[in-house]
């Protein structure tokens, strides 16, 4: 199609270089060979008489016209996107959506993993991208980046709305061979010994268990600070040092690597996971699918 002399399939590949700032990385983002990512970008220059991309030593850099573009740019697709999904059927057997997702490693290993295959079987032209949370998620979340953000409840944003995906229990985990995961743990034990933690991004650096360890004032030794829930079991493996952890990723974990979990040696608030959507997206036929999948998964008794 095209509008005023434009090629309105250009525009997605305008929005894509724009992020990227790679002609190789958009075209493998668009499943397009690197000529005709090139091809596009060269009509995109003719048609607004403006490099796009310029050359910054090693890099490319949008241009300020592209980044002016680019507010317009992020309405318009979020409204064809809003348009569609409220203009049609949603078909999972043939729909060849593209879902992006912010969610933890954690909920991928919990959550995905059975997604996944599930996906496969009832929704084979069905596209996840699973995007790392980062200081840059709420943002996403507003501009219609995503299509959804799972996240504690504490964390959710007050503009968009949310639903309950599960609630979670935090265990303490530790390697096999430590004699403190052998039997009820204390809170003395648990405080004196050296402890594995996880921390994300920077600007809200703490995970729900550190924040509330944090305000509780329980100081521990933290001998091992990683950015991935996935990461820490694997550091507790020969060693004495213990994790606090979701129970779900204890459980998963203990059938893969030589680690035990007990429960924790004092009270612990339960975590409501939450799945949050743009305010815009509330009709939208193929996320209410999305949504409604993960909570049947979820909910079915996990062996």
């Amino acid at each position: 199609m095209r509008f005023q002399g434009l090629d309105l399939n250009l525009l997605v590949a305008l929005d894509v270089l724009i992020e990227e700032r790679s002609v190789s990385r958009s075209a493998e983002r668009l499943h397009l060979s690197q000529p005709a990512m090139s091809a596009a970008l060269r009509r995109l220059r003719d048609y607004f008489n403006d490099p796009i991309l310029a050359a910054h030593g090693k890099k490319m850099i949008p241009t300020p016209h592209a980044l002016r573009l680019r507010g317009a740019l992020r309405v318009l697709l979020t409204d064809i996107e809003r348009m569609v999904s409220l203009s049609t059927q949603f078909d999972p057997a043939t729909s060849q959506r593209r879902f992006r997702v912010g969610t933890s490693d954690y909920l991928a290993i919990v959550l995905f993993t059975r997604l996944v295959p599930e996906f496969e079987r009832i929704a084979p032209g069905i596209t996840l991208e699973l995007i790392q949370p980062s200081d840059a998620m709420g943002t996403m979340l507003d501009q219609g980046e995503l299509d959804l953000v799972i996240t504690p409840a504490e964390h959710a944003s007050a503009e968009h709305p949310s639903e309950l995906l599960f609630e979670e229990r935090h265990v303490v985990a530790g390697w096999s061979g430590n004699p403190l995961v052998q039997a009820p743990l204390s809170e003395q034990d648990f405080l004196a010994s050296g402890h594995v933690a996880v921390e994300i991004g920077r600007l809200r650096p703490t995970s729900f268990a550190e924040k509330f360890l944090r305000e509780q004032a329980k100081e521990r030794r933290i001998e091992v600070l990683v950015s991935s829930f996935a990461v820490a079991p694997e550091m507790l493996v020969n060693t004495h040092r213990l994790a606090v952890m979701h129970e779900r990723l204890a459980k998963a974990y203990a059938e893969r690597l030589p680690i035990r979990f007990v429960e924790m040696p004092f009270p612990f608030p339960v975590m409501r996971e939450m799945l949050q959507y743009n305010r815009t997206r509330s009709e939208d036929a193929g996320l209410r699918w999305f949504i409604d999948q993960a909570k049947r998964l979820t909910n079915h008794k996990q062996d």
